[in-house]
Order: C-alpha cells, then structure tokens, then sequence
C-alpha cells in the first residue's frame, strides 16, 4: 500500500467531502453512483473533515456473545494498529435491523483515540455525545442509541459492508456533514487538484449568477 504523508492528508482535508467527490468523477476510475455511503449520518457536523485508513471489523448486539467470540476485541485492537495512520474504525453491524444496541460510546472512542483512530463510522448506533463531542472523535453512524444491549465484536480486517458500499481494510476514508466517501487510492494524490479544478469551473459560473450582468441567454450558452 503507498501510503500518503502527512501533507497529503492535510490536503485531502482542505476540501469537503462534496468537493471530493465532484473530483472522483473526473477520473473515471468508479461509476458515479458508487464509492459513497447512504443512511449514515454525521453526528458531529461542526467538526472538521475526517480523513484515515479504515480498521475494519463486524459486530453484533442482538445477542450475547459466543465462545466463537472470545478475544475478537483484542484481535481488532491488533489489526488497528497494524493499519496505516490516520485510522479509522469501520464497523459494520450484522444484527438485522442494524442498531439495535451501541458499541460506541465514551470508552471505546477513548480507546480507540489511544489506538490513533480519529473516528468511527457504522450502520450501528453510537452513544454518550456530549462526552465523545468534547473528545473530539468523529461519530458517523446509522442511529443513536441509549444502550449498548449485548454488543459484541466478531471479526475484524475484513471487507465490510456499510452505507450501501463495501469497504476494505486499508481503504482511505474522507468524511465530514455532508455524508461519508471511500477515495481510491490510486487517484488519491491527484485529487486535490482535480478539486481545484471542479471549484474553479463552478466558480465561474456561480459568481456570474450573482454578477449584475446576469442573463438566462449568456447562462445558456455559457458565454460569460
């Protein structure tokens, strides 16, 4: 995996999430209506965009835990660390429906923090807000829920399914309000600029909306 600096992050960073994907289009490396999720909502839109390597893992709240289970918290703890930095957590839920108890709450964002994850995103529940806001770790999840229930971990470092799209260990993750997307690595150097590029294009023509010298005939034939 080429994994990108510190730098490159930080410009991946500077753009919305929106932007981001205006600028995976123009690439043509996935179709557009892919490599974005649905149904999970930023629970902290005042924060600034998150962008990390997922740590994958599954979990379930339905039911108690199995002697299958035992010691897969420690397992994804292990596969965290192994992941690139800046991490992210990507948990999916395999109870159904999803969200019926939380996983996420103010220890486990504590824990997973101390882990070098900058936040979570699952089609699960998340709890404790007031104490994981003044953390500063990233909440995007399906629900809010009272009660963790009988949560439990069950696998990690494997493909999962959250939002609608299926996202690999390793995979990197730009998400802030707007909503949740996957960048492909291969492109992710570039996309910066392709940002500019888009922003520039629409620039032109939102400021000529505002312009006195507007007019529905130079919008329609784009000669302004």
């Amino acid at each position: 995996m080429d994994i990108l600096s510190k730098e490159e992050i930080e410009a991946l960073k500077a753009w919305p999430t929106p932007a981001i994907c205006n600028a995976i289009e123009t690439f043509d490396v996935i179709p557009r209506n892919q490599g974005f999720m649905l149904g999970i909502k930023c629970i902290f839109p005042d924060f600034e965009p998150m962008v990390g390597y997922a740590a994958t893992a599954t979990m379930s709240a339905y039911l108690p835990a199995t002697e299958k289970d035992r010691g897969a918290t420690q397992v994804h703890w292990d596969n965290i660390l192994s992941t690139p930095s800046p991490r992210v957590a990507v948990i999916q839920d395999l109870d159904e429906p999803p969200a019926f108890g939380s996983l996420w709450g103010e220890v486990n964002a504590n824990i997973h923090r101390a882990l070098g994850c900058l936040g979570v995103v699952t089609n699960g529940g998340v709890r404790d807000l007031d104490e994981v806001k003044e953390l500063g770790f990233h909440f995007f999840a399906a629900d809010v829920i009272p009660s963790h229930a009988y949560v439990h971990l069950v696998d990690s470092g494997i493909p999962v399914k959250v939002g609608g799209i299926v996202v690999k260990n390793g995979d990197l993750i730009h998400a802030d309000k707007h909503g949740v997307a996957v960048i492909p690595q291969e492109i992710a150097r570039e996309v910066p600029a392709a940002c500019q590029k888009v922003e520039d294009r629409e620039r032109r023509t939102i400021n000529f909306c505002k312009s006195p010298d507007f007019s529905v005939e130079a919008l329609k034939t784009g000669k302004f």
